[in-house]
């Protein structure tokens, strides 16, 4: 018989120590022939990224299994830092891998039995998004240029000699704030990629542009083909017989588009001034074939073969996997366990995918093109977890201000061993993600689960911005931020408790980054939850604006209005001016190292709640970036927050966990 306990107080074997130790961040895949490789992140060696192999089975071997290898030797870690967020990098060619130190951020040649050698310069140079050009022996990639000392970051697209380039690349295309996606043609005589200028972001609005390269390896005849300050266009990809592909949102939903070269036009050399938009529409539904590049190297489809597409598209917050005829243009999904598919990658051999499931954490998925038999080759977490003690994500639509809907996924508490007390309501954590324009998925999650199988509720929200419900969704924000996102954070909240699932009085929200900023807004000018986490949130919309990085730093343009014009609503939207409204419990984490959100800006709020006299506590963590990635820094922000919310909300917990100082409680 289960334990009769207060919520809030169960023994879970879902640990911090396990979340932080035993989970791995699977991101980027590339193939390379038959052998396929991905990029992971480690928490139990500091973070650090490695690339990982996964070899085929010798041919003629019926059932033989593949064999998995680390590509990268320590102290090597693989993550380029342009844009801050970074992706894409690494890229390999038959066996080679060239990738970006995270240390100094020079690109490094790895040859099969050798050491890794630099092949750029010690130079403040970043390098992303790479494509090999094996005709003319080098690699095209993204350059973010930070040798000025206060001079704004220099984007280029250039090429890099792939036996050593003493000079950090040669520039090929120039002028514009961002680039991204080059693409060479599969004859190597075309080069595509995207490119934007402040103070659109990537899912505002992009242009596609392909140029002809010259006999020296220059290029020439460029044209802009697709794209512009109100479309937003992802992820250019040639297919084997010369058409390019790409996604464009042109409808309202990012769908599927062709443009064939055969149309380049021979006009002026590059620039950025053309004209010529177009391309043919393959796909037609409400949904989303793309995503909002926060960084590099993603991949929501791939080449099966000349005629065939594997692809990934998001509907109502639930993706799908899909076979498209791009002769027929008929659409045909596959049968998958999988509700969250990215990175999507394929040829005729394998379809290679990042997938998950409301039973499966995120993992590395072979699927066989012919069988669509699939194989994990590498889950995120080997933990066998009993499904009595994982809640499932139940979607949710709730109302919301202006009489529309919102969107999110409930989690009711959870534990097989335990149940509450007769009566008893359980506390409720809103979960509010970051981007802000991102999303929340129904992928198991062991930091959602470790707050359910211990009496939580949770309710993980896609406030309005959020992707997956179409660009009119998306732009909800749109000067509003701050205010929708707050709007349907609480309403997701009033939701439950009206329909009687959750204690209004215990009413909690958490958040990161721009999810952090969206908490640090409810707690500040909405009198509702009782308490609040923040996790590198936003305080101070102005200091945000001065003290960020080139990617972001007319984010806030979109989101909130133009500055110095509009500086009334950064001020009266800045949580920081405002904290004598701020009447509950708040505990704010953040990374010393943070370039994107600095810590001043939780700095600043906890002096002001510590003068108020608000109960408030303040963690800090040495080395730590924007996001955490060292275990034990996972491990203590989640034993510190269930200790927080236990001495608010006046519940005993049964883990053994480090006291946290609360001050003025």
């Amino acid at each position: 018989m289960p334990t009769i306990a207060p919520y809030g107080s169960w023994k879970s074997p879902i640990t911090a120590e396990l979340i932080a130790r035993g989970a791995v961040r699977l991101m980027q895949v590339v193939l390379d022939g038959e052998d396929i490789y991905w990029l992971e992140s480690r928490p139990a060696e500091g973070g650090r990224y490695v690339i990982v192999k996964w070899t085929s089975p010798q041919s003629g071997k019926e059932g033989g299994q593949g064999v998995r290898s680390d590509v990268t030797p320590s102290p090597f870690y693989v993550r380029t830092t342009v844009h801050e967020y970074g992706g894409g990098d690494f890229v390999v060619y038959n066996s080679t891998v060239y990738f970006s130190n995270f240390t100094d951020q020079r690109l490094y040649v790895h040859k099969p039995g050798a050491a890794p050698q630099p092949i750029t310069p010690e130079k403040a140079f970043r390098y992303a998004d790479a494509v090999i050009d094996p005709l003319r022996n080098r690699l095209i990639c993204v350059r973010e240029d930070h040798t000025v000392a206060g001079r704004e970051a220099v984007n280029t697209i250039v090429s890099v000699k792939l036996d050593g380039d003493p000079d950090g690349g040669t520039v090929l295309v120039s002028g514009n704030d961002f680039y991204a996606s080059p693409r060479l043609s599969p004859d190597g005589s075309k080069l595509a990629w995207l490119t934007w200028n402040h103070p659109n972001m990537p899912w505002d609005g992009t242009e596609l542009w392909v140029a002809e390269i010259a006999q020296d390896g220059s290029l020439t005849n460029a044209q802009r083909v697709a794209g512009g300050p109100t479309e937003s266009v992802f992820q250019p990809e040639w297919a084997p017989d010369g058409t390019l592909y790409f996604v464009s949102d042109r409808t309202g939903w990012w769908n599927l588009y062709r443009w064939p070269s055969s149309r380049l036009r021979h006009t002026s050399p590059v620039s950025h001034h053309g004209r010529g938009v177009g391309g043919e529409g393959l796909t037609q539904l409400r949904a989303e074939f793309g995503q909002p590049q926060w960084g590099f190297g993603m991949s929501t489809y791939a080449f099966i073969s000349e005629r065939e597409i594997v692809c990934a598209y998001n509907q109502q917050g639930v993706w799908h996997l899909a076979r498209l005829d791009t002769v027929t243009k008929k659409l045909e999904e596959i049968e998958t366990p999988y509700m969250e598919i990215s990175y999507v990658r394929a040829n005729s051999s394998h379809i290679v995918f990042r997938g998950g499931s409301p039973t499966e954490m995120l993992s590395i998925v072979r699927l066989d093109p012919k069988t669509h038999r699939y194989e994990v080759l590498r889950r995120s977490s080997d933990l066998t977890l009993d499904e009595g003690y994982l809640s499932r994500a139940q979607p949710i639509e709730f109302p919301t201000e202006g009489g529309k809907r919102a969107y999110a996924f409930f989690y009711p508490p959870k534990n097989k061993d335990f149940q509450a007390p007769s009566g008893e309501k359980p506390p409720l954590l809103v979960f509010s993600h970051g981007g802000p324009t991102s999303a929340t998925t129904s992928t198991l999650k062991l930091e959602i689960q470790f707050w359910t199988s211990r009496g939580f509720a949770v309710v993980d929200v896609n406030y309005g911005g959020s992707t997956g419900y179409g660009r009119e969704y998306r732009e909800r924000l749109k000067g509003q931020w701050g205010v929708v996102d707050v709007d349907d954070c609480v309403n997701a909240a009033k939701y439950l408790i009206e329909q009687g699932l959750v204690d209004g009085e215990r009413v909690a929200i958490r958040g990161g980054s721009a999810g952090g900023y969206t908490t640090l807004c409810a707690l500040t000018f909405r009198k509702f939850f009782k308490a609040g986490a923040s996790y590198f949130g936003v305080s101070d919309l102005e200091a945000l604006d001065k003290d960020t990085h080139k990617f972001e730093s007319r984010y806030n343009r979109s989101l909130i209005g133009p500055y110095p014009e509009r500086r009334d609503l950064y001020y009266a939207r800045s949580p920081l001016h405002f904290a004598d409204k701020i009447s509950c419990p708040v505990i704010f984490f953040q990374g010393l190292e943070d370039r994107v959100v600095p810590p001043s800006q939780s700095e600043m709020m906890v002096e002001a709640l510590r003068k108020r006299g608000i109960p408030v506590a303040y963690i800090a963590f040495e080395g730590e970036q924007h996001g955490f990635r060292k275990a034990e820094n996972i491990k203590r922000a989640l034993e510190a927050e269930l200790y927080f919310y236990a001495k608010v909300f006046g519940f005993e917990i049964a883990d053994a966990v480090e006291p946290v100082q609360i001050e003025n409680l």
